[in-house]
């Protein structure tokens, strides 16, 4: 199977949707985002990526219900499918791949210490 591209800021913005779970939209993932990374980013760069993920496949959503807080609007909740899942997890093996690949005695050139 041919994978999409799934850019850093893409990744970084399928994870938080998982690790968000049912309460994945908009402005929860912008402020997940700042609080795990430290990162802050526009609520519309979060959206530009949601977009793309669905377009992808790697995401689907559907419209919440409606809440005082919001007045009266609904939010677009977010889910990972199970291609982005597959597609995370395929990142993350490459990833520890490459990790496995640098030889130890390099790391400190590196300035990474184990």
């Amino acid at each position: 199977m041919k994978r999409t591209y799934l850019g850093e800021f893409e990744e970084i913005v399928l994870l938080t949707v998982a690790v968000l779970g049912q309460g994945a939209y908009g402005v929860a993932i912008t402020d997940e985002l700042d609080r795990q990374t430290g990162r802050a980013v526009s609520i519309s760069a979060v959206h530009a990526a949601l977009h793309r993920l669905e377009e992808k496949g790697m995401l689907s959503s559907h419209m919440g219900d409606a809440t005082a807080e919001r007045g009266g609007r609904r939010k677009r909740l977010f889910s990972v499918t199970a291609l982005g899942s597959r597609t995370l997890q395929e990142v993350r093996e490459q990833r520890n791949r490459l990790w496995d690949s640098i030889a130890p005695q390099s790391l400190p050139a590196f300035g990474i210490v184990m």
